[in-house]
């Protein structure tokens, strides 16, 4: 399912700058994201993680619905991946958590970001990930 929507994503995205390959406009319908809704929290926030690049301001889509919905496992699942050395999964989870609301305070997200840039720095994937999350903390578009 993730990578229908990283495809459906990029189609969007070439839209957005008037792009095609085939210079035919094509639909723009969401893919199916049942299988978000009742996913434990672990696996949620491992699709999430994948699906990092969607986690934009203002992006109304149904994967950014689902994390809007359950701020609370995505922090979980933060957590885990932090605990489990997995930079990048924790990196693409504080992607989405910059953006939810209701995200638990004793959370210390913006320390928990500074911390998976120091232990995941050598990996690029993560250094653009919490950069995105640094950048979107400020406001900045990305």
């Amino acid at each position: 399912p993730t990578s229908v929507w990283s495809h459906w994503a990029m189609r969007r995205a070439l839209r957005r700058l008037d792009a095609s390959f085939d210079g035919v406009p094509g639909d723009d319908g969401e893919p199916a994201a049942a299988w978000l809704e009742d996913a434990p929290w672990q696996y949620l926030t491992h699709q999430l993680a994948v699906l990092a690049p969607l986690a934009l301001p203002g992006e109304d889509c149904a994967v950014a619905r689902a994390a809007r919905r359950r701020p609370v496992d995505v922090a979980r699942g933060f957590v885990r991946a932090v605990r489990r050395r997995d930079w990048l999964q924790a990196a693409g989870a504080g992607r989405w958590l910059v953006l939810l609301d209701e995200v638990p305070q004793t959370l210390g997200l913006d320390t928990g970001l500074e911390f998976v840039a120091q232990m995941g720095g050598t990996d690029a994937r993560v250094a653009l990930q919490v950069g995105a999350a640094r950048l979107l903390r400020t406001g900045v578009p990305v």
